[in-house]
């Protein structure tokens, strides 16, 4: 499929075939594409959590304001990020870099995160949406559909998939075959509301 066509083809799906699920190697070549997405000094620290238990999909969809997507699509994503990734062995992030480049890179990653706490989250956090929205291109592109979700209990969901505690938790990603279309969308805002040209009204 053309990358604007799953661009604009892309819709959040609630109802799902019940009977399908991806399999491994599907998923594979979903987070094979989702860890091409760029990261801060390529660090990496997306951790995808690959949901395939039915009955942890049914605690998990508990957590989830009971939302139908959670057990019924063919896989749930819980995306997380490894906050602290930056001072694990950060030198295997740069290991095929020539070497003045890996040594200059390695050496402000220390510096550049090191007691900023909100920094360290917010990277993890753009990070995730990055590989996130790789992720949903790419189901697209395989035929299937997907829907982000941020309304599920996240401190309830993070104890149930077991998150150590230097990790965050960002939005779950379910992707299936969808049964019923999208809505048509409710409400584009016109490109002249959202981009400003060079600086915001003084």
């Amino acid at each position: 499929m053309d990358t604007f066509d799953a661009i604009y083809q892309r819709r959040s799906i609630k109802q799902y075939d019940t009977n399908h699920r991806l399999g491994d190697a599907e998923i594979t070549k979903l987070l094979e594409a989702a860890i091409q997405s760029p990261t801060s000094f390529n660090i990496q620290h997306w951790r995808f959590v690959v949901v395939t238990d039915a009955a942890l999909r049914a605690e998990i969809r508990a957590a989830a304001y009971n939302q139908a997507q959670v057990t019924e699509s063919s896989v749930l994503f819980v995306m997380t990020a490894d906050i602290k990734a930056w001072k694990k062995n950060p030198a295997r992030y740069w290991q095929h870099a020539p070497k003045d480049v890996a040594d200059l890179l390695v050496g402000w990653m220390g510096p550049y995160h090191e007691g900023n706490e909100q920094l360290q989250r917010d990277e993890g956090m753009r990070s995730i949406g990055m590989a996130m929205q790789t992720l949903m291109l790419a189901a697209k592109a395989m035929g299937y559909d997907s829907c982000p979700m941020i309304g599920f209990e996240a401190d309830k969901v993070a104890k149930l998939i077991n998150l150590p505690i230097d990790h965050v938790i960002g939005p779950m990603v379910a992707v299936g075959k969808g049964t019923k279309p999208a809505w048509p969308k409710p409400g584009q805002l016109p490109l002249n509301e959202v981009m400003v040209r060079n600086k915001f009204p003084g």
